[in-house]
């Protein structure tokens, strides 16, 4: 188990101390909980106005040379090639049996050059399994050093503006470099409008100053972050999404564009073409409880005959939403929003819904 004294901490740990952060470990990373302002109040100042978030823990790999767009067509089930300039998108690196190894955001940052931003508990395996395909192509891997940072929420550009950082012309899941070491997307894990900006740690520094200034903007922590994402209906790799799912009863084949599923050359396409023709078992679906108890990740789900239904992967209370909000897997035929289950809470069965998701509406900015 990591403990907190093991784990690594974030370039700008000292900031977090001054903030009155309460730290935990997540993915070998000592990572800011909670904030004086409190969970629920963080998740709430969000949805309203402009958090800002420390994902340093997360890992930036510039890819790049002749062969770049060759090496993530391999990659990840989508065609790099067809990409604008500035485009992003989310997508895979899947093992050879369609299990999802991690979800990632892609950037196309120009005709050979793209930004990959991975999961922080899978970083080393990712870069060890970029490092072995691309023996086969002209591409250089190279991981980035940055502090990264999120801020979202409806005032969010209008912060960033204040600061001194120009956001004219970029639209959800787009990206650039403005400068030389910095990489700004306008993306998130919150379902409201941000951008996420990797940096130098001494630029990092001065913005983070300049931004905790304005009285639109908060720091937020991790168990915020969780819940703006469970919210949004947004997948925790790990936990919601593994290598033991594939992204045909994750619920996430809408990521995979039609004629990549049926000729791609991907790691892991004959399986998930196998995957596609046999349907899934189960499907990942939002879950509603009943009332004001929270139904946590591991409970067992049961259908109205008792049986046994799936199990609930992601769950808490959604400030937003103002009722108790789950993630889980349930059998195909009982997938339906509406559908009436029940989880077992504490030798307890809690009545749940099957829910459509997100359990908030997103609200980002698209071009």
């Amino acid at each position: 188990m990591t403990t907190t004294e093991t784990a690594q901490k974030l370039p700008l740990h000292d900031i977090h101390e001054q903030a009155g952060a309460r730290f935990g470990p997540f993915a070998g990373w000592s990572m800011p909980i909670t904030y004086p302002l409190g969970v629920m109040k963080e998740h709430l100042h969000v949805r309203e106005k402009a958090g800002l978030f420390d994902i340093s823990h997360m890992k930036l790999f510039a890819i790049s040379g002749p062969g770049a767009v060759a090496l993530i067509a391999r990659a990840c089930p989508f065609e790099p090639g067809e990409m604008t300039p500035s485009q992003a998108r989310l997508t895979f690196f899947l093992d050879d049996k369609a299990g999802i190894r991690d979800d990632l955001i892609v950037t196309r940052l120009g005709d050979t050059r793209f930004m990959i931003v991975a999961n922080a508990g899978n970083a080393a395996a990712d870069e060890a399994h970029l490092r072995a395909l691309a023996a086969d192509f002209d591409a250089e891997i190279e991981p980035l050093e940055r502090v990264f940072l999120a801020l979202q929420g409806p005032q969010a550009e209008a912060a960033l503006n204040r600061a001194g950082v120009a956001t004219d012309g970029l639209y959800f899941m787009h990206g650039r470099e403005p400068k030389p070491d910095w990489f700004v997307s306008r993306s998130g894990y919150t379902g409201e409008d941000g951008f996420e900006i990797g940096l130098p740690e001494t630029d990092a520094r001065a913005l983070v100053a300049r931004l905790t200034s304005d009285d639109d903007v908060e720091w937020i922590g991790l168990a915020a972050r969780d819940s703006l994402r469970l919210e949004a209906g947004l997948c925790l790799h790990g936990q919601d999404i593994s290598a033991e799912t594939t992204p045909v009863e994750a619920a996430l084949l809408w990521a995979v564009p039609k004629p990549v599923r049926e000729t791609g050359d991907f790691v892991g396409a004959e399986a998930l073409r196998a995957a596609i023709m046999a349907g899934a078992a189960q499907k990942r679906v939002g879950l509603k409880p009943e009332g004001r108890q929270p139904v946590r990740a591991g409970a067992t789900l049961y259908a109205q005959d008792g049986s046994v239904a799936g199990r609930v992967t992601s769950g808490g209370f959604g400030p937003s939403a103002g009722h108790p909000v789950a993630m889980g897997y349930v059998n195909v035929d009982l997938a339906r929003a509406g559908t009436q289950l029940a989880a077992e809470v504490r030798g307890t069965r809690v009545p749940v819904a099957v829910h459509a998701l997100p359990f908030t509406p997103h609200r980002y900015l698209r071009g």
